[in-house]
């Protein structure tokens, strides 16, 4: 089963603790994979378009499939060994979006759209309709994308104790990650206005722990009893154990517009992982936090990005944000090597220097928002330059 889609196990069913489990149960690969939200836009305005099935019909091709706004496309690249291929296919699979709709429909991919304030539009399937109709305040504004990295691993008892680890790195990864501060054609104030809007979303956000998969099931069974949400697949937390793939689903990071900065972001996921189990396979107990400590950077992170602090989950001390992830991106050089991904984590540190919340707000300044648009629809199709109505230099 590819990642991304849905399981019929999970449908309405309370999950014994070995259903859980048993994903986990293989060695350990590291293999990783994406899935990226793109914004489907007119050709003539370069507003959102609420044309999925149109585009799916002109696509007929599994990579790509719908989401909950009917204006947003998803991409789906399979289980790759390394960063680098998953990077190919992704690359690969925006060029055949592109071929396939010309005239139709153009691609942007970022946080949000810059500047659209038009209407959300749901798609017309059963589960969105029933989200909907459960979150309403969650189709309001926006059409929120964010880019999901998968990355395998193997020993249940071993994943849960890297799930709740990497809980504490999710800032870090929002703030390199932030590529969203325009909305509604406002600056917002915030480097990733999808992260405010995914709160709109109940089990949104920094996840629980769980210390134990007994608690876990336990959790979902009680969830689906109750009614409060179906099966496993409506945890939307900004990280979540998938129990069909196996893999730790990091969901924190904004849709990156260029497919290098995906990688990017992809390697420093992978690493992190890496890097946790190897620890946890020393014997070293991983160190834990309270998600409500987790949730204060988060915060910053998502307004500040990487020009602000970020705090020390222990001691309470305030880092510069550059500096904490930065010491990050070198502690985790030695397992990207090995997983084959240091360009990808070397592009990591590009990253660190002007994010794409930063490029945005500088091309807005050069080129005004319609400018930045273009520029930002014409490097998620892979141009080379922006062309037509808004001359523009080069990025």
């Amino acid at each position: 089963m590819r990642i991304g889609s849905p399981h019929p196990a999970w449908a309405g069913a309370a999950p014994h603790v070995e259903d859980c489990r048993r994903p986990f149960l293989r060695e350990s690969s590291y293999t990783v994979g994406f899935e990226e939200e793109t914004i489907l836009l007119d050709p003539a305005t370069l507003l959102p378009v609420n044309e999925v099935d149109g585009a799916l019909v002109r696509l007929e091709d599994d990579r790509f499939t719908c989401e909950l706004r009917s204006a947003q496309l998803e991409v789906v690249t399979p289980a790759c060994v390394t960063v680098w291929d998953a990077c190919r296919e992704l690359r690969a699979a925006r060029g055949f979006a592109v071929d396939r709709l010309a005239g139709f429909a153009r691609l942007l991919t970022a946080g949000v759209h810059p500047s659209s304030t038009l209407p959300i539009e749901v798609t017309d399937r059963e589960r969105y309709r029933q989200i909907a109709a459960d979150c309403p305040w969650s189709v309001r504004e926006g059409i929120p994308s964010g880019l999901h990295v998968h990355v395998a691993i193997g020993g249940s008892e071993r994943a849960l104790a890297i799930y709740n680890a990497a809980r504490s790195y999710l800032p870090e990864l929002a703030a390199l990650a932030g590529n969203s501060p325009f909305l509604g054609g406002h600056d917002t104030g915030v480097c990733s206005s999808r992260l405010k809007l995914n709160e709109a979303f109940p089990r949104a956000g920094i996840p629980p722990l769980f210390r134990t998969w007994e608690e876990y099931a336990a959790f979902v069974s009680w969830g689906t009893t109750g009614g409060l949400f179906a099966d496993a697949s409506y945890l939307w937390w900004d990280l979540r154990l998938h129990p069909v793939h196996g893999t730790l689903e990091f969901r924190i990071a904004d849709a990156q517009t260029r497919v290098e900065e995906t990688g990017a972001v992809a390697a420093v996921c992978q690493a992190l992982v890496a890097a946790l189990a190897a620890r946890h396979d020393a014997g070293d107990e991983l160190p834990v936090h309270d998600s409500h400590r987790i949730a204060e950077n988060r915060w910053r992170a998502a307004r500040d990005g990487l020009e602000g602090s970020l705090v020390d989950l222990e001691s309470g001390v305030p880092v510069p944000a550059r500096d904490r992830i930065g010491r990050l991106l070198a502690s985790l050089e030695p397992f990207a090597e090995r997983l084959g991904s240091r360009n990808q984590l070397f592009a990591a540190w590009t990253l660190l220097a002007e994010n794409g919340a930063e490029r945005q707000r500088r091309l807005a300044a050069e080129l005004g928002l319609d400018g930045l648009v273009l520029r930002l629809a014409d490097e998620t199709e892979l141009r080379a330059l922006t062309s037509g109505r808004t001359p523009a230099r080069p990025v």
